[in-house]
């Protein structure tokens, strides 16, 4: 198995003000159990991908983007361009070169 995990991160309808204003993003993921030894997978999920962002990508209001160890209701998660809902929510295993979106539906007036 490779040492890293190479995605494509995409954010939109507001939430890449909370990452410095970039919509688009090819990050590489260290091996998972090197970076997060507690974690019970052996792979990379959305789970453990949510919570390197929060330490590594998120700039500002964490609490606009995560409720919990999800993400707040309003956002959108796409997974190669499909509801996450349909590959398994948090618990779907990352592959490499996987787009991950996430697009805020909240707005304010």
């Amino acid at each position: 198995m490779s040492e890293t995990l190479k995605l494509n991160l995409q954010f939109g309808g507001g939430a890449e003000l909370l990452f410095d204003k970039i919509k688009k993003r090819e990050i590489e993921l260290p091996n998972l159990k090197k970076y997060y030894p507690e974690s019970a997978n052996e792979r990379w999920t959305i789970r453990e991908l949510l919570l390197w962002i929060k330490d590594n990508l998120l700039r500002e209001r964490p609490e606009l983007f995560l409720q919990g160890d999800s993400v707040r209701p309003g956002i959108l998660v796409l997974i190669n361009d499909s509801d996450w809902e349909l590959a398994g929510e948090l618990d779907y295993e990352l592959k490499s070169n996987d787009t991950v979106m996430f697009i805020s539906t909240l707005h304010g007036g």
